[in-house]
């Protein structure tokens, strides 16, 4: 497995080639079952007519921005929708929360807002550790919603709490490959549901 840091110094394209090389062996060890089963979930919920919620911080949350826009918009299934929802996009209610709560709250609050039991959250980290993502996913679990995560480094506290969990396992502090595939995963769940669609109304 390539060591990044231990060619950092290297020449740029050399550095260039081996990330992209990093990237690559990390898919490799992707759990597709895993894959499948997160799918599933994404499916079901569709069926049941429940809400999809998406969580993160940072890049992550960019990430969970990408996933709700791909199943609720991209698959262009409005009779029978997606209900995908991330509640990392309005400023507002997030600064309010953080301001009146804490940011410990700022996805929980939401959740008691938005949520009924048989709800998905999907929780994306790389650490697996944000305090406001593993409050989230104690209220999930204790009112009957249904909890995946999304994961690099060890996996954190999310890999053990979540019913059902996609993990790219490297070093801790990893976050640009980590980020970078979970946005690839993003893109292969829309690809995957676009298709699914279309082929429903053939």
């Amino acid at each position: 497995m390539i060591n990044l840091k231990s060619i950092y110094n290297s020449k740029i394209s050399l550095y260039s080639q081996s990330y992209y090389q990093y990237l690559c062996e990390l898919m490799k060890n992707i759990n597709h079952s895993d894959v499948e089963l997160f799918i599933l979930e994404i499916l079901k919920a569709r069926k049941d007519g429940n809400n999809i919620f998406f969580i993160g911080n940072g890049g992550s949350a960019a990430t969970a921005s990408h996933f709700a826009n791909d199943l609720a918009m991209g698959t262009k299934s409005f009779k029978k929708p997606f209900k995908a929802i991330s509640l990392t996009d309005n400023q507002s209610i997030t600064t309010a929360l953080g301001n009146d709560f804490g940011f410990k709250e700022v996805f929980v609050k939401q959740l008691e807002c938005y949520s009924s039991p048989g709800d998905v959250v999907v929780a994306i980290s790389a650490s697996g550790n944000s305090p406001n993502l593993l409050e989230a996913i104690d209220f999930a679990k204790k009112n009957g919603l249904i909890t995946i995560s999304i994961t690099g480094f060890d996996g954190g506290h999310l890999k053990k709490i979540c019913l059902k969990n996609i993990h790219i396992d490297t070093d801790i502090g990893e976050y640009a490959p980590v980020e970078d595939i979970h946005m690839t995963i993003a893109g292969l769940t829309g690809s995957y549901l676009i298709n699914y669609v279309k082929n429903e109304s053939l």
